[in-house]
Formats: structure tokens, sequence, C-alpha cells
């Protein structure tokens, strides 16, 4: 993928970081996700946060679109601030993308502009191989 394609993936991630709050209790939205599947279809999601402790990351709201698809192989993914800037994924997601299908390995992610590195370099020591 080369760099204006790179660059087209993450701001479309970013037209889906728009945070809200919805109560008290919740906010969501402020971090966004973008998954290339194998396939070339788009999925995309959004964070959620609660105060009782409860919700989930962007990518997570990604794969369940990916899911109900019957899809699980990722070939990019990237995650957003709401003000553009791209953020590696947290150790939980490395791990759900892994353990989502293995062949997530060699998934593309994203890490600026620039810099686009495989799963599997960033998760070096997976939980299962």
């Amino acid at each position: 993928m080369n760099q204006l394609d790179v660059s087209s993936l993450i701001a479309e991630a970013v037209t889906f970081a728009r945070p809200i709050k919805t109560s008290e209790h919740c906010d969501a939205g402020g971090v966004a996700a973008l998954i290339v599947s194998d396939s070339g279809k788009h999925y995309t999601g959004v964070c959620m946060d609660f105060a009782c402790s409860l919700g989930f990351c962007a990518e997570h709201a990604a794969v369940a679109e990916m899911l109900k698809n019957h899809e699980s192989k990722i070939a990019y993914v990237v995650a957003v601030l709401w003000n553009g800037e791209v953020l590696p994924p947290c150790g939980r997601c490395r791990e759900m993308m892994w353990q989502l299908n293995t062949e997530n390995r060699d998934a593309m992610v994203i890490l600026g502009a620039g810099l686009v590195k495989p799963l599997h370099e960033l998760l070096p020591y997976p939980w299962i191989s």
C-alpha cells in the first residue's frame, strides 16, 4: 500500500472520531478505528467509556462489524483520535486481533502517515501462537 493510500485510510478513520457525551456516565467516539479486511471491505468502530468501568476500544467495535459479515482476516488497521493523531492499538487490542485469526499476525498496523508495521512486530510474544 502506498503513502497516499495510507493517508486516505487515516483520513477515513478520522471522519468517525467524533466525541460524544451521551450522559454524565458515558463518553464515546473520541477514538475511531478502521479495519480493511483481506477482501478489501472497510469496517469502522468507535470507543465507548462508561463510569462503571465498562466499555471497549474502537478496534473491538470494528472487529464486531467484521464478524457480522463473517470476516476475520485483517489486511490493515488504524486507530485515530478525534484530532487526527494516529494511535497504536493497545496490548488488549493487539492480542484480540491475533486471536481473532492467527493469520492477522501479518496484518499491517498503520502507526502514522509514513509508518506501517506488521502486527507480529508490535506483539512479539502473543498469548497464543
